[in-house]
């Protein structure tokens, strides 16, 4: 059977007018939690729906070739030609990304590497809307889908809905893409969407051969670490959700610290120097100076307002968690000594990156304050800070499914009311990395495990196994359940914090 209206899935490409978001929400109304976690977090098996697939049949195969983790979400007809639905729509093209919203967050992103429309594909897959019968037929096809959870209401806002909730289908320009893309240090791009994942791949290549390739002074001491050490603190602004370009004074103030406290000491403290050199690089913009002023002096760039830092390009690809972390793991381990690295990340707000769940590890009596006498109560102290909060119900759901029994090493932890057990986050909830609050991004583990796989001593590779990160050894291989979904991706975010690149 011909899908009714095929718009065929290689037409509309998203060209030089740049990627669209069309912004989706969830849906509120019976079924739509589930529908989500049907053909978005989890995917269906093509096989299971080939009389359903009609004249795009072959080119779906083609995007899914191994039939099973298909992901789709549908739109239901009917909105006049004004509306904004209608014109999204319309609007929106293969290869602009859709991000779903619920409750004021967007909550999950893909590419779009299909578009058509097929009302018996649809009915199969969520039935009918119980309001007014309609099927959800106005289809797409998704690529990888990566979860996190951030405030929807700026672009909303910017785009017109004026209550910052969103209703219905809208598209978001490109310029309107644009101006949130490298600007803000919240996960918008996508690692690796099948259609522009050849793309995507050769833009992370590039910048990361760009880090692993810097022209660095070598002095009595070794390499000079002025850039490497510039190029943190910048991935830490823009973690910092700052701007990409950092003024003179600012970066002469604040690196030039960083130089002094970090360098070598046979080097002079020289900020200038990355400042203007790292142009080099190919992934820096230096604005303010004079193409034929050859190496201004620190009082010239003063006088000029220089600005310096990553380009459009650069930013755009950092502004993306699993980048960030990549970048953040090649630049302090290629350049700095292992003992060296934590106190260079926390210096530059990038000492998240030393674990999987973003929280610096505090040595036993790193705040600890001295108790006189051998007995007697140990001295208190106030700490304050914040936690990400986390879901009740996920925690319990997952525990359940497990007994308490650690997916790693199958052991249940027993204590004197029962068992024990504790839900770990892959990627991470928090700062820095972003990671959602779902089962699909939990596992189930004894403490010690928790610990390991926190500090990254442990890791999962792509066949499930769990291995030592020191030496690769295959140590376990992990024990799942048929109803926990674990989303790939956050695995192979975990995968790149241990430096086990795919």
């Amino acid at each position: 059977m011909a899908i009714d209206g095929v718009e065929s899935c290689g037409e509309g490409v998203a060209d030089g007018g740049g990627v669209q978001w069309l912004l989706q929400p969830r849906g509120t109304r019976k079924g739509g939690r589930a529908h989500f976690e049907h053909t978005v977090q989890k995917g269906v098996d093509l096989a299971s729906y080939a009389h359903l697939l009609g004249g795009e049949a072959d080119r779906l195969k083609e995007l899914f070739p191994a039939g099973s983790s298909a992901r789709f979400w549908g739109a239901t007809p009917g909105a006049p030609e004004w509306h904004d639905k209608a014109k999204a729509l319309s609007g929106y093209r293969v290869g602009d990304e859709v991000l779903f919203y619920h409750r004021w967050k967007f909550i999950a992103r893909a590419t779009i590497t299909a578009k058509f429309r097929n009302a018996r594909l649809a009915e199969g897959l969520w039935g009918k809307d119980e309001e007014d019968g309609a099927a959800w037929e106005h289809m797409i096809a998704l690529g990888d889908v990566v979860e996190f959870e951030v405030d929807a209401k700026p672009v909303l806002i910017a785009v017109g809905v004026n209550n910052g909730a969103l209703r219905s289908l809208r598209l978001a320009s490109a310029e309107q893409r644009r101006a949130f893309i490298g600007k803000q240090g919240i996960p918008w791009e996508s690692p690796s969407a099948p259609l522009s994942n050849s793309l995507s791949k050769l833009e992370r290549q590039a910048l990361l051969h760009a880090f692993s390739k810097l022209r660095t002074h070598t002095g009595p001491d070794g390499p000079s670490v002025h850039k490497p050490l510039a190029l943190l603190w910048s991935i830490g602004r823009l973690e910092a959700g700052k701007d990409r370009l950092a003024p003179w004074d600012v970066f002469e103030h604040e690196v030039g610290a960083l130089l002094t406290e970090f360098g070598s000491a046979s080097s002079k403290v020289t900020p200038h120097y990355p400042f203007l050199r790292l142009h080099s690089s190919g992934v820096w913009d230096l604005e303010g100076v004079e193409g034929g002023v050859k190496d201004p002096s620190p009082a010239t760039l003063r006088e000029a307002d220089a600005k310096a830092g990553f380009d459009v390009e650069a930013a755009r690809l950092l502004c993306e968690p699993r980048v960030r972390a990549e970048a953040v793991k090649l630049l302090s381990s290629t350049y700095f000594a292992a003992e060296e690295r934590p106190r260079i990340l926390d210096r530059v707000g990038l000492g998240g990156y030393l674990s999987a769940s973003g929280e610096p590890e505090r040595l036993p009596d790193a705040d600890s304050e001295g108790v006189d006498g051998d007995v007697g109560p140990v001295k208190r102290r106030t700490v304050s800070g914040d936690r990400p909060e986390r879901n009740p119900e996920w925690i319990k759901r997952v525990k359940e499914w497990h007994h308490d029994t650690c997916q790693v090493c199958s052991q249940p932890l027993e204590i004197l009311d029962g068992y024990y057990s504790e839900a770990a986050h892959i990627q991470g909830i928090g700062s820095p990395h972003h990671g959602p609050d779902r089962v699909s991004n939990m596992l189930c583990l004894c403490p010690n495990h928790h610990k390991q796989f926190d500090r990254l001593a442990i890791y999962i590779d792509a066949e499930w196994n769990v291995r030592r990160t020191r030496d690769d050894a295959v140590l376990y291989e992990l024990r799942r359940h048929p109803e926990h979904t674990i989303t790939s991706s956050f695995v192979e975010y975990h995968r790149v914090l241990c430096g086990k690149h795919d």
